[in-house]
């Protein structure tokens, strides 16, 4: 039988977010879950910055000293929530918000793909505007307030012994709330092609690829070049934007064009 938040893809991607269901997730968790009560937000503490989702199956199986499933969501550095369990899984441990201690019981968890350490900050903004929007659509839907969102590091007990995740969650919240209050400025996109010049497309996993121009950017970052924006092409060009000081998204556009022309 399934987990009871077999509601989470609809609500996501109601909210015009990017989702990808793992294989079994709605029946994959340690227990059912209680009254969902709000969302604690991680990340992953990943050594690599390379690829989009590396910790996924870290987040499905567990580790040696904590058994999966050990969020409900991921969250890619290219804003893809990545659906894990619909059941209770292991992600707060010991702690209290808003007076509940029940945190696996009561919380969602949304381990987002990021190191921790100054090498990946700041974060992509797709991956953080996700965020914003995911937190966003999953608390109207049970119904409760943004201070029924908080951080790990917030939760945890006692005091100190989580970090995660690293940014400001007055200012996480703060944006949230715009979203649920409808006052948000709209997200700023990455242009569906240069502005001007050779007007070359935005290229990214997942959409039909001119072939002819991710040969160009596969022969710029080193793989092969079959034209097709795989897994491993994706993780050449989050590589070569991370060598040179541009937000580690995986996505092609103006700006990873130009740096292209001129490597």
């Amino acid at each position: 039988m399934a987990y009871s938040l077999t509601w989470l893809p609809d609500v996501l991607k109601a909210a015009g977010l990017k989702v990808s269901p793992c294989p079994g997730w709605d029946f994959r968790g340690v227990a059912e879950m209680g009254q969902v009560m709000g969302v604690i937000c991680h990340h992953t503490a990943t050594v690599d910055r390379t690829r989009n989702m590396p910790s996924l199956d870290t987040l499905i199986k567990g580790r040696s000293d904590l058994p999966g499933p050990l969020s409900q969501l991921g969250l890619g550095r290219d804003g893809t929530f990545y659906i894990i369990a619909a059941g209770k899984c292991n992600h707060a441990g010991p702690g209290s918000w808003q007076g509940i201690t029940t945190g696996n019981t009561s919380f969602i968890g949304i381990e987002a793909e990021n190191t921790g350490g100054h090498d990946d900050s700041p974060w992509p903004a797709v991956q953080m505007d996700a965020y914003y929007r995911g937190v966003a659509a999953i608390l109207q839907h049970i119904g409760k307030g943004v201070e029924f969102c908080a951080a790990h590091k917030e939760y945890a007990l006692p005091a100190g012994r989580k970090t995660d995740p690293d940014f400001d969650m007055a200012d996480f919240r703060s944006k949230v709330a715009a979203i649920m209050a409808g006052t948000a400025a709209a997200p700023v996109l990455i242009p569906a092609a240069e502005p001007g010049g050779q007007e070359r497309a935005t290229l990214r996993r997942g959409l039909s690829n001119d072939p002819a121009l991710v040969k160009i950017i596969q022969a710029k970052v080193g793989v092969s070049a079959d034209g097709i924006l795989g897994g491993q092409t994706e993780a050449a060009i989050r590589k070569f934007q991370a060598q040179n000081n541009l937000v580690p998204d995986g996505i092609v556009g103006p700006k990873t064009w130009v740096l292209a022309d001129t490597a």
